[in-house]
């Protein structure tokens, strides 16, 4: 049995086929936005806006909530597995919690208008990248390989999805 703390030798970005090697890295590579050779992470965030104005259309709020718990839950595994597997704790090219994040977003700011859509996406996008404040700190907290590690993928942009929604609530409130 492997131990999960450790990984191989760190590899080359991820291939098409590195990514259809293991459903997880399917996932955790965005379904091939985190392939993109420039700014993945913008690219992710992209496909998942594009993604979640098709799915508000075809379900409920109550299953687009269990639908992003789920997508935490299997992204979790993906990015724990996908990362060892690339030998690096937190690899550009998986944009699953971009996904996650910006899915997040749109589920609780709308129905809004394209203009406050293009908002919530420059302000998580700001948030993810810039890593100001609380971002950087989750960001640094969960290190490494494993579980953990997982997770730690997941929780910064879980946390800049937080400030994103913040700085959107507040301009609701006072514009």
């Amino acid at each position: 049995m492997s131990n999960n703390t450790t990984a191989p030798p760190p590899s080359a970005r991820p291939s098409l086929g590195f990514m259809f090697s293991h459903p997880a890295h399917i996932v955790a590579l965005g379904f091939g936005a985190g392939l993109a050779p420039k700014a993945p992470g913008t690219v992710g965030s992209l496909w998942a806006w594009a993604s979640w104005l098709i799915i508000q259309n075809y379900l409920p709020l109550s299953a687009q909530g269990v639908l992003i718990l789920l997508g935490l839950s299997t992204g979790w595994w993906a990015c724990t597995l996908t990362a060892r597997n690339m030998g690096v704790t937190d690899p550009g090219s998986i944009v699953w919690d971009e996904v996650i994040a910006m899915w997040l977003i749109l589920w609780l700011v709308m129905p809004t208008g394209f203009l406050g859509q293009l908002c919530a996406f420059a302000l998580f996008r700001y948030f993810d990248a810039v890593k100001p404040g609380p971002v950087a700190w989750a960001d640094q907290l969960f290190k490494g390989f494993g579980w953990r590690g997982g997770w730690g993928i997941l929780f910064d942009d879980l946390v800049a999805a937080s400030c994103t929604l913040l700085v959107m609530a507040l301009w609701r409130w006072l514009w």
